[in-house]
């Protein structure tokens, strides 16, 4: 059976399951955005070091025989659903087949690359026009908090063992050296960056550590490993199960504490606070609570290590409330922050201050790249979990998507070391 959308000759491909991507196998009917679309984005690659392909065609971009592919293998159904909702449409097209290319990563970066010259400036200014903004039930409260991160973390712990490495570290390893192509396993690099973030928060025997977003319980089990005394949050009932059974068999039940709590709910003080790569799923509008918390909860001359997945201010604020295809698919209520963003709130909100600042994004770039290829190599594994190929193309897409932004540079990943004055 072939899924037929509500545009005359566009359709979804039959292997599609239109009860559980309804927006993937409904193409839309919208011809005068998709002209719009069409003209657009013909414009736009022929300023990209691209090659587009169309069935029955030659290919046309800014590309060489020697940059990589970008394969429309449905045109009629990719502008379509580009006209209709722009990047949200681009992405689910590659989630339906629409389009495809050898080299995801590469395709990616060289939209990443040349993001700000594609587009004319005078449609960046229709942008919050033309674009959907983010749906309210995706904000940040402390319930929608909890629905948001149940609808990516805990998908299945099994899943993410596929591709992380042993220690179930979800955020960007620091490698020894030059990343790309390092020979270091991605254990030892997802050691260093704890140990540095430890170091920059003074992690050391006999203090208090608050760790606001647990993951798989690393961090809390080397801070443990110190000699700290540590409390961590998280809100993902799945990966507080297996933080706690980790935790446990490592022996150090007596040293760590795992609560199933907003970080909004946390009590008392602490010496010092750790949060890796929590901030993107604060939201915008709650940073200033993310941080007043952080405060409250820091004792005077304290220490934060904060590592946060950055962009430039300008990107930030232009699309703080645009729905996305990242926002809509993989981190509902997801922002990330600008360096400028976080002093901001830090200097209306808190006592806080930025001490030092540590970039790193080439490392992320390696880390998602090996994360992508074990992914794809267990495409078996993921399908016996459940998950079915648009699924699949819809992760695979992400972490291309993310290695792209670090690799181009359009995406930054920093550790911060913020303090806190002693009383006086």
């Amino acid at each position: 059976m072939t899924v037929t959308g509500t545009g005359r000759g566009t359709r979804a491909p039959a292997h599609i399951d239109a009860g559980r991507w309804p927006d993937i196998a409904a193409v839309p009917h919208s011809p005068v955005r998709a002209a719009i679309a069409k003209r657009i984005f013909r414009n736009a690659v022929n300023r990209v070091p691209l090659r587009v392909v169309e069935p029955g065609s030659s290919w046309y971009g800014g590309g060489t025989g020697n940059d990589p592919v970008f394969r429309l293998v449905r045109p009629e159904a990719f502008y379509h659903r580009l006209g209709e909702t722009g990047t949200i449409g681009f992405g689910e097209a590659y989630m339906a087949g629409d389009w495809t290319t050898d080299d995801l990563p590469g395709v990616l970066s060289a939209f990443a690359a040349n993001m700000r010259n594609m587009i004319p400036p005078v449609l960046h200014k229709l942008r919050n026009a033309v674009l959907s903004r983010q749906p309210g039930h995706h904000d940040n409260t402390i319930e929608g908090a909890r629905d948001n991160i149940h609808q990516h973390y805990d998908l299945s712990n099994d899943l993410f063992k596929l591709f992380l490495d042993e220690t179930l570290t979800y955020s960007s390893a620091i490698f020894d050296g030059e990343p790309n192509g390092s020979a270091e396993d991605l254990t030892t690099a997802q050691h260093r960056k704890i140990d540095r973030l430890l170091d920059a928060a003074n992690v050391r025997e006999g203090i208090r550590v608050l760790e606001i977003g647990t993951g798989w319980g690393e961090l809390s089990l080397r801070a443990a490993a110190r000699g700290a005394e540590v409390t961590t949050l998280t809100i993902s009932t799945e990966q507080a199960a297996l933080a706690t059974k980790r935790i446990a068999e490592a022996g150090y039940s007596d040293r760590v504490t795992v609560l199933l709590q907003d970080y909004r709910e946390v009590q008392g003080r602490y010496d010092a606070v750790v949060s890796v790569e929590m901030i993107e799923a604060v939201g915008a509008n709650h940073w200033n609570t993310y941080f007043e918390t952080i405060d409250r909860a820091l004792a005077p001359g304290g220490r934060v290590g904060l590592q946060a997945i950055l962009q430039d201010d300008y990107t930030v604020l232009a699309t703080k409330d645009t729905y996305t295809w990242i926002r809509k698919y993989i981190f509902p209520g997801g922002q990330l922050a600008s360096v400028e963003a976080i002093e901001r709130t830090l200097a209306k909100h808190t006592t806080l201050r930025v001490s030092e600042r540590y970039s790193f994004n080439r490392h992320y770039a390696e880390t998602l790249h090996r994360w992508r290829v074990r992914f794809e190599e267990n495409a078996a594994a993921v399908d016996a979990l459940g998950f079915d190929e648009t699924f699949r193309r819809m992760w695979s897409l992400y972490l291309a998507y993310s290695e792209a932004g670090f690799r181009s540079g359009y995406l930054d990943v920093q550790q911060l070391t913020l303090t806190k004055p002693h009383l006086t």
